[in-house]
């Protein structure tokens, strides 16, 4: 098995403790179904070209050169060397600002996840670093220039390793009062509030990423694999319309209560609705196995 290629390599620093590190991506989509864009006509690969938007001439690399707009159609010119001369110079050094309560942070600042092991020497002081994190819950935040940018991290024991997570700067971060301002102050209570409770209460469950399918990945690539073999296309159904229901009935349905608005359900009959409920699961799923297709992968 070919070892994992480090993305960066440096040290971890806490108070006078240092400590050889190394970076490995956590998630990756290089396993994804990809395409390349062809001409219909030929069948051949097209490439991208980059073109003066006034001459209609391309423009070759050499001649490529960034700018930044300052009014409409004006552009300050930034020479390579003039944004290398900018980027900040990095000591290859994650240095420890703080320890914070692992929870303490909204994970939608959490950016891209890196897995975090010490790297050759060092593993004496990167394990007094993880278990001491362990014993007292909590997460450390560092800096340090990755990829020529300053950025900040959130360092959090993960196994037998850490695990490390870019953090989005705070002007990347969109207020979520614009989101849900036109959202209206309601309040819930009685009979719909216990039967969302119960409903909740039947499903709840725990986490297994194993089970999380990429159904879009499935599709394509049993799309792919059927145009190979020649076979007929999988059609898409069109989906049943549903009839208009208040809340409160959907909430009792969702239930497994039967029923019209304006009776209320007893317990027993909650209960025995759960129980339908789980009952029709293993046959469910019994069915629902047998319909999978054996590969994932078109051939």
């Amino acid at each position: 098995m070919v070892a994992p290629r480090a993305n960066w390599k440096g040290f971890i620093k806490f108070g006078e403790v240092a400590c050889p590190v190394a970076l490995y991506t956590a998630a990756s989509s290089s396993e994804r179904i990809a395409f390349n864009t062809l001409n219909r006509k030929t069948g051949n690969r097209v490439k991208r070209e980059f073109v003066d938007s006034e001459t209609g001439d391309p423009v070759e690399r050499d001649d490529q050169v960034k700018g930044y707009e300052i009014e409409n159609g004006q552009y300050i010119i930034l020479e390579p060397d003039e944004v290398a001369a900018a980027v900040p110079d990095s000591d290859k050094t994650l240095k420890i600002d703080a320890f914070i309560p692992c929870n303490e942070i909204d994970d939608v600042y959490f950016d891209k996840p890196y897995y975090l092991a010490p790297d050759k020497m060092g593993t004496d002081a990167f394990v007094l670093l993880r278990d001491g994190m362990k014993k007292d819950k909590v997460a450390a935040i560092a800096r340090t220039v990755l990829f020529r940018r300053m950025r900040t991290v959130l360092i959090r024991p993960h196994g037998k390793g850490l695990i490390a997570t870019t953090l989005n700067f705070d002007y990347e971060v969109r207020s979520s009062q614009e989101a849900f301002e036109e959202l209206p102050d309601l309040k819930i209570e009685g009979e719909m509030l216990e039967l969302a409770q119960h409903i909740i209460g039947t499903k709840k469950g725990s986490f297994d990423a194993s089970t999380v399918d990429d159904r879009y990945e499935a599709a394509v690539a049993e799309l792919v694999k059927a145009k190979i073999e020649g076979r007929a296309l999988p059609k898409k159904k069109a989906p049943a319309v549903s009839k208009q229901s208040d809340l409160l009935q959907a909430l009792r349905e969702s239930a497994g209560i039967g029923g019209k608005v304006g009776s209320k359900p007893t317990a027993a009959n909650v209960n025995k609705g759960a129980a339908r409920q789980k009952a029709t699961k293993p046959a469910a799923a019994a069915k629902a196995k047998q319909a999978v297709a054996p590969t994932r992968r078109a051939g």
